[in-house]
């Protein structure tokens, strides 16, 4: 990309105020522009593949496709899609969902205003873009395990507030194995009770409710 280039600017989010925000920010600024707004996955890829623009932002959490999917699609299609996702969440499991799908960046909806537009710069001339706070916690958990498919299948049921038995036979196991599955998963969440853990697997993308 060129000094002299104007940032072309793809935005996919299904809340007609965030693009209205989104919007309002790229049009105060002489070198992006906002050519394209998607309301799912799916008009993203679209969208991208008649636009092509220098930058994409997608937001996690949209109907019929979700931002980790329109990430993944673009990206086998545009191997050199320029992509940041735009999330309320903190998780360091989604912030890892989106890079392991191919987004090189990862921006919080609440600093939006404060850093939207150096995140698209930086995103265009090819350089990744993770505010501080998102890289301190993938450093954090980065060494730590992370829950097994069938850990997080019990966190999910937990948080549905069945009990162990139930639990058990939900996923026709012994209560015995519960029990095991649940210490496992207090363990490395660092929980001191069930609640705890649910709170752990939400705050961190585990689980949704």
């Amino acid at each position: 990309m060129t000094a002299n280039k104007t940032i072309r600017v793809l935005v996919a989010d299904d809340h007609p105020l965030m693009l209205e925000g989104i919007a309002a920010v790229i049009g105060s600024q002489s070198d992006i522009e906002l050519v394209g707004e998607a309301a799912d996955g799916n008009e993203a890829l679209v969208l991208f593949r008649t636009l092509q623009p220098d930058v994409t932002l997608i937001d996690l959490q949209m109907p019929n496709a979700n931002g980790i999917d329109a990430v993944r699609m673009i990206r086998a299609e545009f191997p050199q899609a320029r992509i940041a996702i735009l999330t309320t969440y903190r998780g360091d499991v989604r912030a890892l969902h989106a890079i392991k799908a191919g987004a090189q960046g990862y921006l919080l909806k609440s600093a939006l205003r404060k850093e939207l537009c150096d995140a698209i710069r930086a995103l265009a001339a090819g350089q990744r873009y993770f505010p501080p706070e998102i890289s301190a916690e993938l450093m954090e958990y980065m060494g730590q395990d992370c829950l097994s498919p069938r850990e997080i299948q019990v966190l999910k049921l937990i948080a549905q507030g069945l009990s162990n038995k139930q639990i058990a036979q939900e996923l026709v196991l012994t209560e015995d194995t519960i029990k095991g599955h649940l210490r496992s998963i207090m363990d490395k969440l660092g929980a001191n009770n069930r609640t705890h853990a649910v709170t752990i697997g939400i705050e961190r993308g585990f689980i949704e409710l």
